[in-house]
């Protein structure tokens, strides 16, 4: 059983950053960031490898959203820039028992969430 506890989500303005983190509980190996927006589906913004050589990122969010990630400290880090208020989701960490997972079918483990909400 892996535990996943995410933070820094919180309310933004359009233009403004927040970063994410989530630290696990234990070793992980791939690592992915979802949100699911009020009505819509659980969508896979970003994704990262064990190693951190290989990275998704979704349409919406390429050139804004970085994700990188810390082996050491078993932490995932999304850093999110130039916020939208089309960002506005819950952003769920997620892991999976592979080296790397590039699509949302691929997850085993989930956090509890953290709201963001970004204002115009």
């Amino acid at each position: 059983q892996v535990h996943l506890t995410e933070s820094g989500g919180g309310l933004a303005q359009a233009g403004d950053s927040l970063r994410l983190s989530c630290a696990a509980s234990n070793s992980v190996y791939a690592m992915g960031w979802f949100r699911q927006a009020p009505g819509k589906e659980r969508e896979l913004v970003v994704a990262i490898d064990y190693n951190g050589d290989s990275t998704y990122y979704a349409h919406s969010v390429k050139g804004r959203f970085t994700i990188s990630r810390n082996n050491a400290i078993r932490t995932v880090y999304l850093q999110m820039n130039s916020l939208k208020p089309e960002d506005t989701a819950v952003y769920y960490c997620a892991t999976s028992f592979r080296m790397a997972a590039m699509t949302n079918g691929e997850y085993d483990y989930w956090g509890q969430g953290t709201q963001v909400t970004v204002s115009s």
